[in-house]
């Protein structure tokens, strides 16, 4: 059972989607089902808020705005003397600034939560950080942080149980190879490069699950490939599980990925993956055991990758359930929450 005496207080300026945004989400849920007291302060306005909401959460919305904004640190002050926490966690630039140096007439512990390799000027009244990867951690250790303030904490992806979607969903052939790929239509999750790689992949079609500022040049580099008849461009979804359920082999094209949640993802729903060696991915995949890394920008890699699966239904299969397996000794959701509570119980 968690100590009682916790009384975690996070805050969060995070938009309306992204992977970060999700696994707080997650995270506060299930902390609170822990038994874990919390107060949770949010940007206004935010679409997965709704979730927080439905659990029954103590929850503040502010605007977090510009750079003249002096009532947000106000505000966050005002609820931090209300709320009395014993620990402040923070997560990202914004809130951990907005969140910094507040005087109190008694101490907390303040730690913050980085998802990729932030500048750490935001975070020197930190009394801890935590890393969500390994990578991470060495990046702020190399930077001058003690290694007792330092902290590896990996994400676990959501364990919702899902139907597969029928293929008609999307236009989509019932004898297609479905190759799912996950994030925002932007240049560094590589979707142009994966796009390239589609015309040598006949049996596949592609759906991709986002949104962002590239879409536009996306569908015209498919259109201009002859492959829009093969590609979906599906938008920002809230039915991830299903989709994994439902796709044969899922790719991250990612040219910059700090940690990768869609791998996790993947891996829980047992779907063998083809990824780049990004920082995160290769961190995560051991290529030929329980996925397949090839290089960053590299569409014939890609392409030969994905065709060595769909013509080994063996090999798929061996790679998924060595996914799962490693997915459930280490990324699980009881046991990453049991470390996130360990912390807090020896950090008073």
């Amino acid at each position: 059972m968690p100590d009682k005496t916790i009384r975690l207080m996070q805050v969060i300026a995070g938009g309306k989607h992204g992977g970060a945004e999700e696994f707080f989400v997650r995270l506060v849920i299930s902390l609170n089902r822990a038994g874990i007291t919390q107060r949770i302060i949010i940007r206004k306005g935010q679409p997965w808020s709704k979730k927080l909401f439905k659990e029954g959460l103590d929850i503040v919305e502010i605007d977090f705005g510009g750079y003249f904004d002096f009532l947000t640190r106000r505000s966050i002050k005002l609820k931090i003397e209300e709320f009395r926490p014993s620990h402040l966690l923070t997560w990202m630039n914004r809130a951990t600034k907005c969140s910094s140096r507040i005087r109190t007439n008694y101490n907390y512990v303040h730690l913050a939560r980085l998802g990729g390799y932030y500048d750490v000027k935001y975070y020197k009244s930190c009394d801890h950080l935590i890393g969500n990867t390994k990578k991470i951690v060495s990046y702020l250790s190399d930077l001058g942080w003690p290694q007792k303030r330092l902290h590896y904490l990996p994400n676990f992806p959501g364990n919702s149980v899902s139907k597969p979607l029928p293929r008609s969903t999307f236009d989509t052939p019932e004898n297609a190879k479905i190759l799912l790929a996950i994030g925002r239509y932007h240049k560094n999750k590589g979707f142009d490069v994966l796009l390239k790689a589609l015309p040598s992949i006949p049996g596949g079609w592609l759906w991709i699950a986002g949104e962002g500022p590239c879409r536009k040049e996306l569908e015209k580099l498919a259109d201009h490939l002859g492959i829009s008849d093969r590609v979906r461009f599906l938008g920002w979804r809230d039915d991830i599980p299903a989709l994994m359920v439902t796709a044969d082999i899922f790719i991250c094209s990612s040219r910059i990925e700090p940690l990768g949640n869609v791998i996790l993802e993947a891996w829980a729903f047992s779907i063998p993956i083809v990824s780049t060696n990004a920082d995160g991915p290769c961190q995560l995949i051991e290529s030929g055991k329980d996925g397949l890394l090839v290089p960053i920008d590299d569409p014939e890699a890609i392409y030969n990758s994905i065709n060595t699966l769909i013509e080994n239904p063996s090999l798929s299969e061996r790679l998924a359930k060595s996914g799962f397996d490693k997915f459930s000794k280490e990324f699980n959701e009881n046991a990453v929450v049991k470390k996130y509570i360990r912390l807090l119980q020896e950090t008073f």
